[in-house]
């Protein structure tokens, strides 16, 4: 299939700019596999649409502050850097300007942090060596900014509303934003209904929302991305499966977690590693049996996966509707079931 296949035209107004300011209250498009069937409902009536012995698969990762504006030792001129993953000792990054970031170049972020350029990888971001004294992420909280999507173009009130509720474990640069329509309430609700919530990290770089610039979307190359799936998690999972709910993944991370460890009858192992899984139509699913997601950019590995799940004509007409029904897309948009 070519990138064009997955265009879809998105009036600029109908990007949400901010957070609802109740969580749950955002709108849910339900799609059925089966029979093709759009319905329109929120957030908060999910709990209908699950049955006891369901499984819920959420990604605790939590956004770190990744955005650093700093100077050039050199020059005193003006560098931002975003942290992507962390290799090693050393952070690969984003940096802007590219001139001012070349290998051995220093940068200086106010008087705790300092920097050194180790490299530059096959597509232009940074390794970075950083230097300062305590503990990383605590120097990270003082001096970094949260990092949102470019498209999003307004600064947040409250940065919390940039992660979701249940995030733990600090490594992502974006967020797994189908998280976001979860209250603790809510959480709680589905667990006394008897559905079982299985936790996994996958930190979010951000290759998964890097541009598919192939036609041939074959030809795209994911960047890798680190996952955890803990003993625990793994053993709901796989119960659940075995007594004969469902799995039911938040978010393209946990699917893309599951579909990466998964083995061929869907049995999911406790493991950890790194993955550059690629999903779009035609891949056969062994881990998941439902999906929650929002809407994603056009042409955009994100919709390649839904279509894969949804089927390609199904997701695509469930776009031109919610387009239509005026609904709220990307981070701070609203939702999608697929059953």
């Amino acid at each position: 299939m070519k990138r064009s296949d997955f265009y879809y035209d998105l009036p600029e107004e109908l990007i949400a700019q901010t957070p609802l300011l109740q969580r749950d209250a955002s709108r849910m498009m339900v799609l059925g596999r089966l029979d093709g069937s759009i319905t329109h409902r929120h957030f908060h009536d999910l709990p209908e649409y699950l049955r006891p012995g369901d499984c819920l698969v959420i990604n605790e990762s939590r956004v770190i502050p990744a955005r650093l504006i700093g100077v050039s030792e050199k020059t005193g001129s003006p560098v931002e850097v975003l942290l992507l993953t962390q290799r090693g000792e050393d952070w690969e990054c984003i940096t802007r300007p590219g001139k001012r970031t070349r290998e051995g170049a220093r940068l200086r972020f106010g008087d705790e942090l300092t920097a050194e350029i180790q490299g530059v990888t096959e597509t232009g971001n940074r390794i970075i060596h950083f230097s300062y004294d305590g503990i990383f992420m605590e120097v990270l909280e003082r001096l970094g900014r949260m990092p949102l999507p470019p498209y999003i173009t307004q600064e947040l009130d409250d940065p919390s509303r940039y992660q979701t509720v249940y995030s733990k474990n600090p490594g992502s640069a974006a967020a797994p934003t189908a998280g976001f329509h979860f209250t603790q309430e809510l959480l709680t609700k589905l667990e006394d209904m008897g559905i079982h919530i299985a936790r996994i990290t996958l930190h979010v770089g951000l290759g998964t929302f890097r541009p598919v610039k192939a036609e041939e979307i074959t030809e795209h190359v994911m960047h890798s991305e680190y996952y955890e799936v803990p003993l625990q998690a793994a053993a709901t999972i796989n119960a659940a499966r075995a007594a004969g709910g469902r799995i039911i993944s938040v978010g393209t991370t946990s699917t893309r977690t599951l579909e990466s460890v998964a083995d061929e009858h869907g049995v999911i192992p406790a493991a950890s590693g790194w993955t550059n899984i690629f999903i779009y139509p035609g891949y056969r699913f062994r881990a998941i049996d439902g999906l929650i997601t929002n809407f994603h950019l056009p042409e955009s590995t994100l919709i390649m996966l839904v279509s894969a799940f949804a089927g390609y004509e199904h997701t695509m007409q469930a776009y031109r509707e919610a387009v239509k029904e005026r609904y709220r897309f990307f981070s701070f948009g609203d939702a999608m079931l697929i059953l």
